[in-house]
This record gives structure tokens, C-alpha cells and sequence, in this order.
């Protein structure tokens, strides 16, 4: 699990407080040990920290759908079995190595208001609705955004960024009338219970056949293909997931027509294909977050012998915004930190 690694792996971020000198032989680790069975809890002996490595306490994980994929042997990145899933956590750095000095390229101070169940929930879920937004979207004040799965992590990151934020009109789509509720009460103008009725027809009551700016689609589906039949002259539509299980096929004659881009992100990959934008975005979550201009909605929280509740939490769409894992062990050995409190990013 160290951050030097060589290979490729799954985008990693955490935060991490300073703590006294010295760690345990061993720590509680979820492992995944055969694809699409439970994840076993089991005590893993540390190894010495490497010069260019720091050990971590962990205090909390973020879950996400993608560890469940990971898991099921469905995602894009395929790591070596036994692995522990996960993409971002929080925790107190333990010990250093003997090269660590100063910061390097894979580490984010992180600011003292900005609590640490709050932190770990801040990279994918929040860094994903800004690289949307701002990098690729452009989204300007004033716009209209339509959000689909909005009360789930991504969409509620969404919703947030885009109304306290950018001051945009934000359209929230969710699945129920609870679901709804809540994207509301995170700022949205306007919501859509597409489990109701078509969400294109939803869309054109609410603004007519203008239709909005900007969309961002984390169902796919016929859900993706209503909200891009919903967008303006020159709107833009992106891609962060598939969460309904269905990949669309885009027809091609809808851009044309109005003018309109469709686009994908997929977070992890701007660590290797364009850095400076995925430490920007980073940063500006926790900027954001310590500003108190973002709130990290957490639905759960769940204990790390809970992990598989948790997961079982997402997979039944039970979760609104994040949920965690509430955990503390030592020995996780991780890349460089610098002052009291840091963010940083890794592959396995």
C-alpha cells in the first residue's frame, strides 16, 4: 500500500494531522481478497517507512461507488489481489522518512477549520464537481445547470459548487421526493423527481424551450439522453458516470442541431494526464470548504467492521451525499507530508 508504488492504481487522497513519534506493529485493514465477495477485516503487519513515505493514522474513509466496482472486478483500474479499496481518507501523520523535508507534488495542506470526517469527503466527490464545472463545463453565473443523481455524493458536490460558488440556477433531478428535498435544501432552485415522468418534459416546464446551459450526468442511460436533449443553443453536457448501469450512445445529430458538447471527466486520470489542474481543483475544495462557501453533505457513517453494511448502504441507494467509514488504525504508509495538516494523493 505504499505511495511510491510502481504501476498503475486507483487515485488515492487524504488528510493528515501531526502526531507524536512511533506506530504500532500492526493495523486493521479492509481487504478485498476475491472479487464480488465481502471485504474480510484483518490485522496487516506494517513495514518500515521508506525515505520518501510518511505512516498515517486513519481516521475516516470516504465510500464511494467506484470502490464497489473495484471490488466486482468492473472498474476501469484492476489492482492485484488481495487490495484495500478506497480513494480518499483522512488521518494523523505518525512518522516520516528520512528524505521528507517539504512538500511535494502530491500533497495539499489542509486548513485547521476544515474538520477531518468533513476532509475525507472532499477530494472525489467535490473535486469531481469542480473539474466538471469549472474545467470543462465553464459554467458561468447566471447559468442554468441540470444535475441528475442529485442527492447522491457527486450530485449534492454539484449542486453545492454550482449555486454557492459559481451562482448558478441549478435544476436538481433525483430519484424520490426525499431525494429532491434534500438537493433543495443544499441550494437548489428547482427539482425534478424523474421517478415521476419523463425529465426532458420536467425540464421544458420549468424553462421553457430555451433549455439549460449546462448539464451533468452521473445516471446515464435514458437519463443522460433526456438531459441532453434538455440543453440550450451551445449548451454543454458532461459525462462523470454511468451509476444507472447503462452506457448511451450519443446521437451524433443532437450536437449538430444545437450546437451543443457532450464531454467526459474521469477525476483520477488528470493526476497523470494534466496535474497542475487536479492539484488546483483540490485546492480549491479546501479553500472552498474552509471559506464555509461548500458544506460536505455526509448521509452515514459506519465503523470499519461496518465496511460491508456501508457498501451495501450505496449498492441499495439508501446513501444521500457521502458516506463514510469511520476508522483508527496505524501503519498506513503514504508519500510526503509537510505542516501540521495535508491533503494528498496516491496510487496504489
Amino acid at each position: 500500500m505504499a505511495a511510491v508504488a510502481r504501476g498503475r492504481g486507483l487515485s488515492r487522497a487524504w488528510l493528515c494531522r501531526r502526531a507524536g513519534p512511533g506506530c504500532g506493529r500492526h493495523y486493521r485493514a479492509a481487504l478485498c481478497t476475491e472479487l464480488k465477495q465481502p471485504l474480510a477485516i484483518e490485522e496487516v503487519a506494517s513495514r518500515p517507512v521508506r525515505p520518501h513515505e510518511v505512516r498515517v493514522d486513519v481516521h475516516f474513509c470516504g465510500v464511494n461507488f467506484a470502490d464497489i466496482l473495484v471490488c466486482r472486478g468492473q472498474y476501469q483500474e484492476k489492482p492485484q489481489l488481495p487490495f484495500t479499496p478506497g480513494m480518499e481518507f483522512s488521518g494523523t501523520v505518525l512518522e516520516t522518512g528520512t528524505d521528507v523535508s517539504t512538500v511535494k507534488e502530491t500533497l495539499w495542506q489542509i486548513p485547521e477549520r476544515v474538520p477531518l470526517r468533513e476532509a475525507a469527503t472532499l477530494p472525489v466527490s467535490y473535486g469531481t464537481a469542480i473539474l466538471a464545472l469549472e474545467h470543462r463545463a465553464c459554467t458561468r453565473p447566471g447559468e442554468t445547470v441540470l444535475v441528475t443523481a442529485a442527492a447522491g455524493a457527486t450530485g449534492l458536490a454539484v449542486v453545492d459548487v454550482a449555486t454557492n460558488v459559481l451562482q448558478a440556477q441549478v435544476i436538481a433531478a433525483a430519484g424520490s421526493d426525499e431525494k429532491c428535498k434534500l438537493a433543495m435544501q443544499k441550494g437548489a432552485q428547482s427539482t425534478v423527481n424523474y421517478g415521476q415522468g419523463g425529465l426532458k418534459e420536467a425540464v421544458r416546464k420549468l424553462v421553457g424551450s430555451g433549455g439549460v446551459s449546462v448539464a451533468i450526468d452521473t445516471v446515464g442511460g435514458d437519463v443522460f439522453l433526456e438531459a441532453l436533449r434538455s440543453l440550450a443553443w451551445e449548451g454543454r453536457i458532461v459525462v462523470v458516470g454511468f451509476a444507472g448501469g447503462t452506457i448511451a450512445s450519443v446521437p451524433a445529430n443532437l450536437l449538430l442541431l444545437k450546437n451543443v458538447s457532450a464531454m467526459g471527466l474521469y477525476w483520477g486520470r488528470y493526476k497523470e494526464q494534466n496535474f497542475p489542474v487536479f492539484s488546483r481543483t483540490l485546492s480549491s475544495a479546501l479553500q472552498y470548504c474552509q471559506q464555509g462557501r461548500i458544506q460536505p453533505h455526509i448521509g452515514a457513517v459506519f465503523k470499519l467492521e461496518e465496511v460491508n453494511d456501508a457498501f451495501l448502504h450505496v449498492i441499495q441507494r439508501k446513501s444521500t451525499g457521502k458516506t463514510t467509514t469511520a476508522v483508527h488504525y496505524a501503519g498506513k504508509p503514504m508519500e510526503i507530508w509537510r505542516e501540521r495538516l495535508c491533503l494528498a494523493w496516491r496510487v496504489l
